[in-house]
């Protein structure tokens, strides 16, 4: 793997769950050290310089209990700025900006364990930003989050950024990947298989068309009929909660004529078609595309 991030830049890097994208943060925070090869972060090699390039950094883990649940939001701010060795009044000025900038000063004196999730995870960046790191790693910052929630920490690290941050992202969420990535690395397997902004990793396909359908009563012989049309590729089928409905994406060469094939093999299975849209390729599609699955598989 050879990657590069630019000084200010958000880098969403993006891979199919066992891609390796934990583990390339993992070892960029110092947590993991590389069997080869080298890494660096501000300039610090992470093996031999490790303390000056955890100095650099700010991280967020994901699914890591990095605050604890039995300390209030300000207990913990408090702590890890003591750790930092951050000087008591830089500290209580620092902790009170923090609270202030989070968005959490009315239940800053609450347990961690009474918070919401979200609120558990702006104190968890409020702690990677104590020490002021110019760089965040930030690893599915918004996994688990209800969406208001979800696009509150979206905007957080969009004006993270605009103060001069540089922020290497993994989602799960390609619209997330899409709206907040200044470039976008596509890995599998531990290889980087693409890298570009959002809108030219979209042009790659721009030529095919995308058709989603929604149908019930779907079933994998159906799939593989569609997939024998000629200029239909990438098919993937997910159920869309417990209902027995169905969101069916595939990209084609050409949906006129691909279309009349595809009602003639939903139709003629005891399928019924709910809805049909012929769309422009997204940044899912492209990763599709690129590695044949879906970003959650």
């Amino acid at each position: 793997m050879d990657l590069q991030i630019r000084r200010g830049e958000i880098f969403g890097l993006l891979g199919p769950n066992g891609a390796g994208k934990s583990t390339t943060i993992r070892m960029l925070c110092t947590l993991l050290e590389p069997t080869s090869g080298t890494a660096t972060v501000n300039g610090f090699d992470v093996v031999k310089q490790a303390n000056e390039a955890r100095r650099s950094l700010g991280t967020v883990l994901a699914g890591e209990r990095s605050i604890y649940w039995k300390l209030t939001g300000r207990e913990n701010l408090e702590y890890f700025a003591a750790l930092y060795h951050i000087p008591a009044a830089a500290a209580k000025k620092r902790v009170d900006e923090l609270i202030e900038r989070m968005e959490i000063k009315d239940r800053a004196n609450e347990l961690v364990e009474k918070y919401s999730t979200g609120m558990r995870q702006r104190i968890a960046i409020a702690k990677a930003l104590l020490a002021r790191p110019p760089i965040l790693l930030l690893d599915e910052p918004t996994l688990g989050l209800d969406p208001q929630a979800a696009r509150n920490l979206r905007e957080l690290i969009a004006q993270l950024k605009a103060e001069g941050h540089t922020i290497l992202l993994t989602t799960h969420y390609m619209e997330e990947a899409d709206q907040l990535s200044d470039r976008i690395g596509i890995i599998d397997a531990g290889k980087v298989i693409a890298l570009d902004t959002p809108n030219n990793l979209k042009r790659r396909i721009d030529q095919k068309e995308v058709i989603r359908l929604e149908v019930s009563g779907w079933h994998e012989s159906i799939a593989e009929k569609l997939k024998s049309i000629a200029g239909i590729e990438n098919l993937l089928a997910r159920q869309q909660g417990e209902d027995d409905l169905w969101e069916v994406n595939m990209q084609a060469n050409d949906s006129r004529a691909a279309l009349p094939r595809i009602v003639e093999h939903i139709s003629g299975n005891g399928t019924r078609l709910a809805n049909m849209n012929i769309l422009k390729p997204s940044l899912e599609d492209v990763f599709i595309h690129l590695t044949g699955k879906a970003l959650r598989d």
